[in-house]
């Protein structure tokens, strides 16, 4: 796996930034986007040099602009030789989902289609950015993170829930059609995973308690526990794996209160 690249939205913290990580221990360059915290990029860059031995480098990225993913792949092509995986994992949260986020009477279609631009169209955009320097080097891997948010009800989750099943949808379709570059196009669907995205929300307590419960592990998850299967995705390991979503939700979709 040695001088290959990984490209992840949203690597500095929860999720994104275990992922980061993950692809770091096991010897692959990683570019990483931020949305505003420049200085903490480029401190997480330099943590994984150190700790790791391979090449880091952070790039600005506004996921409601997809795109600003063709500058960036532009860049990108300036620091490094070669991208062989594409992580689609930023979200949005804050002012920007104001009637997105909240029970179905309260939607309001602005932050609806926030939440399709951040979760969809940037994996569109990005998605198709790395497939074209994929195809350059023989293939790669290509995942979205989504939830089980559109499997199960959530409180207040209707519009995330919603572009989730709308973006594993997508993977099957570019699945579909990236194959025959030898690129793999896979979702992996985490069910509540306890970072600061969550606990933003405001029954967070509660969920938290709610999946202690249902789960079969008596835990949330956290996000490590997303981060291994994102690696395996990149491997030979999964080389026939592809147009797929994989659940990892410490067995809480089976189970209801």
């Amino acid at each position: 796996m040695s001088n290959k690249t990984l490209v992840i939205s949203g690597g500095t913290r929860g999720i994104g930034k275990a992922i980061a990580y993950e692809y770091a221990e096991h010897n692959i360059d990683v570019a990483l986007t931020y949305n505003s915290n420049e200085e903490e990029a480029n401190n997480i860059c330099k943590d994984l040099e150190d700790k790791f031995g391979i090449k880091a480098r952070a790039y600005k990225l506004n996921i409601l602009e997809p795109l600003e993913y063709k500058e960036l792949f532009l860049a990108i092509d300036e620091d490094f030789d070669r991208i062989d995986y594409f992580v689609s994992n930023a979200i949005i949260s804050g002012r920007s989902v104001v009637g997105g986020f909240g029970p179905f009477m309260r939607l309001k279609p602005k932050g609806l289609t926030n939440i399709w631009t951040a979760t969809v169209s940037a994996f569109v955009v990005g998605a198709q950015e790395a497939a074209k320097r994929m195809e350059k080097v023989g293939g790669g891997s290509i995942i979205s993170l989504s939830s089980t948010g559109n499997l199960v009800y959530t409180k207040n989750y209707a519009g995330h829930g919603s572009n989730k099943a709308a973006v594993e949808t997508m993977v099957k379709y570019a699945a579909e059609e990236l194959g025959e570059m030898g690129i793999r196009v896979n979702a992996v669907s985490g069910g509540p995973i306890d970072t600061d995205a969550l606990k933003a929300f405001p029954n967070y307590e509660d969920m938290k308690a709610g999946v202690e419960r249902l789960s079969p592990l008596n835990r949330m998850g956290e996000a490590n526990d997303l981060s291994g299967m994102c690696y395996f995705l990149a491997t030979e390991k999964a080389s026939w794996i592809t147009g797929q979503t994989f659940i990892i939700d410490g067995g809480t979709t089976f189970k209801a209160e």
